[in-house]
């Protein structure tokens, strides 16, 4: 015979959980989003006044955005590639300004006599 306890092995709220404890589901609506690469979901929302369905869903297989229409899913997402500081500062200086900044800056330096 187990050890006495009727419970071993469960955990609070454990148990048949069918719909007379859980009580009614709420009517639902399933709607299809469509990726760029072809693939589809259909999660499911509630079926009440207010419930708004999003436009675009994440497809959970690739992460692109998907939308309702399979024949103009949403374009993927442009990947921007990696930029360093330098390539910012290029971005908002031109090469007249980054001359100047630096004159000025060797001036500075001068005039406290750290460089000559």
């Amino acid at each position: 015979m187990a050890g006495g306890n009727a419970i071993r092995g469960s955990r609070v709220g454990a148990g048949p959980m069918g719909e007379a404890e859980r009580g009614e589901t709420a009517p639902r609506v399933f709607v299809t989003f469509y990726c760029a690469n072809g693939h589809q979901t259909r999660p499911s929302f509630a079926r009440e006044e207010g419930v708004v369905v999003p436009e675009e869903w994440d497809c959970p297989r690739c992460g692109f955005p998907a939308g309702t229409d399979q024949d103009n899913p949403p374009a993927p997402p442009r990947v921007e590639p990696y930029k360093t500081h330098l390539a910012y500062v290029k971005e908002r200086r031109s090469d007249t300004d980054g001359a100047a900044i630096l004159e000025e800056s060797l001036q500075a330096l001068r005039d406290r006599g750290l460089i000559t």
